[in-house]
């Protein structure tokens, strides 16, 4: 049996990965979290409260697991650039020490966001091209991991959606969830540009493509994603899925400048593939907005940045 610490587990990544790994006999999970966005934690498996910058809480514990799958971070442009310096400290700097301290099989999750803007469809060799504080943290992260670990899984995360699983808050302020709670509650989507590309992946997928590679011992680094898509085209998929949908496209061009389609030929030629679809994320998602199973979407809980903007600048 190989001993897992799940280092944020408890999160939007996390809790589904955590019920992935649970029911296998193979392995034994950990759950190591600091509950930035929860009050409470309540899953039955072994857990460990504490923050990834507690070097000396981490440092008594870590080496004891076999496989660190590393989701702890602070994710999103616009949440990183509440607090860079404690960004820098927390997507970089904890992952540095993981490094230089552990010495087992290490998962790390980066970011499609590293390639910033190109214009060709592009592999896991193309030139980074961060555009911001969170894509910067991530790509010295996973350079690192790269640069200094005998033994590691990176996988360059597409734009997530849908729901992970039945304890872990939903996130609100991912592009297609966030278009599809406006669909459901009658307002129009409204789209600045729209023809700008995103990888895409179901959340749930990226606990099945570890699965897969762990069982497979398949190693180094590979874009993860289902599908390429234009926020356009995505627009368009939710009002299909949401009758009734109008979308408003406005030509001035959105803040975020991010435009990229990336290949995932690499992890497809080991062997995997998604097993959600873009159309089923948005029933998922619909369905539970529909039913009023989130009491108010508009609270900042269902937010990184709104979340962390109250808490840090009092917002």
């Amino acid at each position: 049996m190989k001993k897992m610490l799940i280092v944020g587990g408890a999160g939007y990544l996390g809790g589904y990965m955590t019920d992935v790994f649970m029911q296998r006999a193979e392995y034994e999970v950990t759950v190591y979290d600091n509950l930035l966005y929860e009050t409470r934690y309540l899953k039955d498996v072994p857990f460990i409260y504490g923050d990834v910058t507690d070097t000396e809480k981490l440092g008594a514990i870590v080496n004891d697991f076999d496989i660190v799958v590393w989701l702890a971070a602070i994710v999103g442009d616009g949440a990183c650039a509440v607090d860079p310096a404690l960004t820098e400290k927390v997507n970089y700097g904890s992952v540095k020490w993981l490094v230089d301290h552990y010495k087992g099989t290490i998962v790390f999750m980066s970011t499609c966001s590293v390639y910033g803007m190109n214009n060709d469809l592009i592999d896991e060799d193309a030139a980074p091209n961060p555009l911001s504080v969170y894509a910067e943290t991530k790509i010295k992260a996973e350079m690192y991991v790269r640069e200094n670990s005998a033994d590691y899984l990176i996988f360059r995360l597409g734009t997530l959606y849908g729901l992970g699983d039945p304890f872990s808050r939903v996130r609100f302020d991912l592009v297609v969830n966030v278009l599809t709670l406006r669909a459901v509650q009658g307002l129009p989507l409204t789209v600045f540009g729209g023809e700008q590309w995103r990888p895409i992946l179901h959340v749930r997928d990226v606990a099945h493509a570890i699965e897969y590679c762990l069982d497979h011992d398949v190693r180094g680094l590979y874009n993860l994603s289902e599908r390429n898509t234009e926020i356009n085209a995505l627009a368009e998929q939710i009002a299909t899925e949401v009758p009734g949908t109008t979308i408003v496209r406005q030509e001035m061009k959105y803040e975020d400048l991010r435009d990229y389609k990336v290949k995932h030929d690499r992890i497809l030629s080991t062997g995997w593939r998604p097993q959600y679809t873009l159309e089923e994320g948005i029933r998922q998602m619909a369905r539970v907005i529909a039913e009023h199973r989130v009491c108010d979407p508009a609270d900042p809980i269902y937010s990184n940045v709104a979340y962390l903007k109250s808490i840090l600048l009092g917002d």
